[in-house]
């Protein structure tokens, strides 16, 4: 007599077969979404499919965290040096992504005469989480992209070879509803400007309430991997003969008297400076910083207030000697 068995080969090849084809189905939706990204042209994505497919080329280049993105105006920049200039400030990030978008730059424009990196009190700080790791997903092509994530997120490996994991489960914001839209040319409004975001926004009253809940101040770690890569970020910079400029932007007064460490996270600043000889431009001082009404909220200049500060900053980048012969 035959025994009797649950399993016949035929069975295996169904599963087999089955599986091939989920595998690859997924592996078409996954592509299709990334490719969807890549072809919008406007608002974030829009700046960087510009950035990795190499249409910037700009004489000078603003890096940095949101203070970046919305403090650095490139239309005020560009009329008072006659150079061209772009903004490619990340949303939410830290030194460690900063540095992997100016890299991903380099790969993919032509070196800029000037970069001008904009600090924060956290930038020794590095990331324990990714803002909005969608915007990353249609880009872990790019080595500095997908290595920075790698030292953030141990499993980042099934974002790049487990199709659809990153848009499944990384993907708190549906970005691959946006990413089927771009397949079929759908184009977001746009709200960049040449990488820069105005906002035109009133106080918002959340420093009230950040100050409420620390009435004993905050205090900002210097971590040696974070100072690596602000190390890393000016040497590379200067590897490519690029002129490079640290600029500690507008913050609002009475943030900075919150600030426990500020003159030991300063002071690093400066040490770095005066070790790589590059100039640091310290704003924390200035009349924009006292001035309320130049702010939405203590870290963030509204757009008022950032076109006081282009103008400022970029008069100053005239008169200073730093800018290149055009």
């Amino acid at each position: 007599m035959v025994p009797r068995t649950s399993f016949v080969p035929g069975s295996a090849v169904r599963i087999l077969v089955f599986a091939a084809l989920f595998f690859t189905q997924a592996w078409v939706a996954d592509r299709a979404v990334s490719e969807g990204l890549r072809r919008i042209q406007t608002s974030s994505f829009g700046v960087s499919n510009r950035i990795m497919t190499g249409r910037v080329n700009a004489d000078i280049v603003i890096s940095g965290s949101s203070r970046a993105m919305v403090h650095y105006d490139p239309r005020i920049i560009e009329s008072r040096t006659g150079l061209t200039a772009y903004n490619i400030g990340l949303n939410g990030s830290q030194t460690d992504l900063q540095l992997a978008l100016l890299k991903a730059y380099l790969e993919h424009n032509s070196p800029p005469k000037l970069v001008v990196h904009n600090l924060d009190l956290f930038s020794f700080v590095t990331s324990r989480e990714i803002y909005n790791p969608a915007q990353f997903l249609p880009y872990l092509a790019e080595k500095p992209i997908y290595a920075a994530i790698q030292g953030v997120y141990a499993d980042a490996w099934k974002w790049k070879y487990v199709p659809l994991y990153g848009y499944a489960v990384e993907d708190m914001r549906f970005t691959w509803m946006l990413g089927l839209k771009g397949l079929l040319g759908f184009q977001p409004p746009e709200d960049h400007i040449k990488g820069y975001v105005p906002r035109n926004l009133p106080w918002t009253g959340d420093f009230e309430a950040f100050r409420a809940s620390n009435p004993h101040g905050v205090r900002f770690e210097i971590e040696p991997r974070g100072v690596r890569d602000l190390e890393e970020l000016v040497d590379t910079c200067r590897r490519a003969n690029i002129a490079v400029l640290l600029v500690y932007s507008p913050e609002y007064t009475e943030m900075q008297a919150l600030e426990q460490n500020r003159d030991e996270v300063i002071g690093k600043f400066h040490e770095i400076c005066n070790r790589f000889h590059v100039p640091l431009w310290d704003y924390s001082d200035s009349a924009i910083s006292r001035d309320r009404s130049n702010f939405y909220n203590s870290q963030h200049l509204n757009a008022s207030g950032a076109g006081a500060f282009s103008s400022l900053f970029a008069d100053r980048l005239v008169s200073s000697g730093i800018l290149p012969s055009k």
